[in-house]
């Protein structure tokens, strides 16, 4: 087996193990809810993550904000890392483990949900802006590895991965993230739209 066949069964493997898991496959129904009801509240979904976790959240909120399956209206949906001169100020004036949380107190609002994605569960700058969102009264949504890290603690939905391995992972965030958008849309706006 070459190794481009060996990373496809594994990427695999890891999506056998969540569609078996009824569990998990009911928190991602949640989550889907726990967004759309946000969104019909006149809420907003704040996304963060690092590095490639920053990529997914980028692509996550850009499937609501801009159109998933079919053209509709916008929804209010925004990554807290897109504003460059934002995230070096601050992480250059306060540290970066404070770029998600400062932003959010600044934007976010009571019935708003903040999507934490780090394949770890422990990144310190999403941990410091679930200290926010607790304080604000913003749901959270966790998007992690199989642990779940630190964020497993942090109240909210977890959507755990059954993986340790960090591009499996990833793999899968994007994989539910997609399903989630697609609930979401459907909800809203029906599938006469399409």
């Amino acid at each position: 087996m070459t190794r481009i066949e060996e990373s496809i069964h594994q990427s695999i493997a890891v999506k056998q193990q969540i569609l078996s898991d009824t569990a998990l496959m009911q928190r991602v129904a949640e989550a889907a809810q726990m967004i759309e009801q946000s969104l019909r509240n006149g809420g907003k979904i704040h996304f963060c993550g690092n590095g490639g976790s920053a990529a997914d959240a980028q692509h996550l909120a850009a499937e609501l904000s801009g159109r998933f399956y079919f053209d509709r209206p916008p929804l209010n949906a925004e990554a807290l890392h897109c504003n460059t001169s934002y995230l070096t100020a601050v992480g250059n004036d306060y540290g970066y483990d404070y770029v998600f949380a400062r932003l959010l107190r600044g934007t976010g609002h009571r019935g708003d949900v903040l999507v934490g994605i780090s394949t770890s569960g422990n990144s310190r700058n999403i941990l410091e802006a679930y200290r926010v969102a607790q304080e604000l009264g913003i749901s959270i949504i966790s998007m992690t590895g199989e642990t779940g890290g630190k964020m497993r603690d942090c109240g909210g939905l977890l959507l755990n991965v059954p993986s340790t391995d960090t591009p499996r992972i990833q793999e899968s965030h994007i994989m539910l993230g997609h399903i989630i958008c697609e609930l979401v849309e459907t909800a809203m706006f029906g599938e006469g739209m399409k």
